[in-house]
């Protein structure tokens, strides 16, 4: 069973809102960074976002920035994406990941950058 759980997608017209969740069981969040991927069919996956642990430290793809917001809430062991002014091409599934150490690497947009992954949630942006 995959360490993290990402919850939150569904169907949504262009335009509209999703919040995308990323949870985890078995170790505290707030020692990794996480960032956020997504994979549309046929293409490669991309990194869409990712938090660090330092100051809040954030980094965002140029295709979703002023969109899409990163956060994290420790309590709750949860990471979330809040993504607005959706639009078709967002559509694919989305997944979370955790970096050891806590730091927001320098190829943060690279899956090979991440040691845990979560199963991924579908995120559809149609009329």
């Amino acid at each position: 069973q995959l360490p993290l759980v990402e919850s939150g997608g569904g169907l949504v017209q262009p335009g509209g809102s999703l919040r995308l969740s990323c949870e985890c069981s078995r170790f505290p969040l707030a020692y990794y960074a996480i960032g956020w991927f997504r994979q549309a069919p046929g293409k490669e996956r991309e990194g869409v976002s990712c938090i660090g642990i330092v100051d809040g430290s954030t980094d965002y793809a140029d295709s979703v920035k002023g969109r899409f917001t990163i956060s994290r809430d420790n309590a709750k062991n949860t990471v979330y994406l809040q993504m607005n002014s959706l639009k078709p091409e967002d559509t694919a599934v989305y997944y979370c990941s955790a970096r050891a150490g806590g730091i927001i690497p320098t190829m943060w947009g690279s899956p090979y950058e991440y040691d845990y992954w979560g199963q991924g949630t579908q995120v559809t942006v149609s009329s």
